[in-house]
């Protein structure tokens, strides 16, 4: 990462240099990817300025910081601009795993090929006829119009031999 330091009413001596240096280059700790940095340091009265400017691939962050002299400014802006890159990093690390988690997720769950289409004709009967219906064809499952409410339901078999109703409600509905 390329470096570049300024000052504004003040000369920059050797020290300082390299003091800016080492404290902005502990930021490549956190990204390989850091293009350059911009530290301007200037002095007005008493009052002691370090301004940071990192730029990163799609990414510029900046912090500025004053201190009673010049050393405390550059601690904290640099603190800050670690803030935010560590911040940052764990923004892209969270993301990261979000993504390889739903490619996992797709990996278990494959995604749903259709390989044959049965039409039925949809007759209104009972339950007690759609599971007649659903043993004769030797199906787990069986959509019909229920006789009395028209409603289209579900009745399927269970694990355990026993008989299951799926009837549709609308959101936010209870069922007694």
């Amino acid at each position: 990462m390329k470096i570049h330091i300024a000052g504004r009413h003040i000369k920059l001596t050797t020290a300082i240099k390299s003091y800016v240096e080492e404290k902005v280059g502990k930021a490549q700790k956190y990204f390989d990817h850091l293009i350059w940095a911009q530290v301007i340091l200037s002095i007005q009265k008493q009052t002691h300025t370090a301004e940071i400017v990192i730029h990163a691939s799609r990414q510029t962050f900046r912090a500025q910081a004053k201190g009673g002299d010049l050393y405390s400014a550059i601690d904290l802006a640099s603190d800050k601009i670690d803030t935010q890159l560590r911040k940052h990093k764990e923004r892209l690390r969270e993301h990261k795993n979000r993504v390889s988690m739903s490619h996992m997720a797709e990996e278990i769950i494959p995604r749903a090929h259709i390989s044959v289409i049965k039409q039925v004709e949809l007759k209104p009967m009972s339950v007690e006829d759609a599971a007649r219906q659903m043993e004769n064809l030797g199906y787990n499952f069986w959509l019909f119009q229920e006789i009395s409410t028209r409603q289209l339901q579900v009745v399927f078999r269970r694990l355990d031999n026993t008989y299951g109703l799926l009837q549709p409600v609308k959101r936010g509905q209870t069922v007694a």
